[in-house]
């Protein structure tokens, strides 16, 4: 079997270590992140910290090991995100810790640029995924995860996991609207990835 991922602080030389050896984790951003919140990581754990719109949403999306490494590949080289319809601004072709990414949402003049940056990543033989947080400019404070997961009967499931709250004054005006688009969103993610656990 092989070893867990060890990685140093800095993160930049880490690259996608974990990812490539199916193995491991990495986390723990390096000292000159400029995350907009204190609690990073806690994507990772139950329950989320407090203070915050909370959001887990569990779709299947395939069966069996195949399936499994399929969707995996498709969370970590950022396919999903972009089936999904937004932008991805990432110089990494996975998504890796401790460097940055630009989602895109919307289009035209009406686009938001929503800056992250990856804050931990899970390879292990029955989870695959990756977090990003917020950095200054982000439309909401927060953290999101996307891991998918083979469970012991064989189903293959994408867990999407928030905690946010907005900074921006057009999401305070739009209310109970933003955690609507947010779990809409994450269904959407667990729509699309089927296409590749399935294919």
């Amino acid at each position: 079997m092989r070893g867990p991922v060890r990685y140093a602080d800095g993160a930049a030389h880490r690259k996608a270590a974990a990812y490539r050896t199916g193995m491991g984790s990495s986390d723990a951003p390096g000292p000159a992140s400029r995350l907009t919140y204190p609690e990073v990581g806690a994507t990772r754990r139950w329950p989320l910290p407090s203070g915050y719109r909370h959001l887990r949403v569990r779709t299947r999306v395939g069966q069996g090991r195949a399936a499994f490494e399929a969707a995996g590949r498709a969370v970590m080289d950022w396919r999903m995100h972009r089936a999904v319809g937004v932008s991805i601004g990432a110089a990494d072709p996975v998504a890796t810790p401790g460097r940055p990414v630009v989602v895109g949402l919307g289009v035209g003049r009406l686009r938001l640029r929503a800056p992250c940056e990856v804050v931990w990543t899970v390879a292990e033989e029955s989870r695959t995924g990756f977090a990003y947080g917020t950095l200054p400019g982000h439309p909401e404070r927060g953290e999101e995860s996307f891991v998918v997961e083979l469970e012991p009967d064989g189903s293959v499931v994408l867990t999407v996991t928030a905690f946010s709250r907005s900074e921006s004054w057009f999401g305070r005006a739009g209310g109970p609207l933003v955690p609507l688009f947010q779990r809409a969103y994450a269904r959407r993610c667990g729509s699309v990835l089927r296409r590749w656990a399935v294919g």
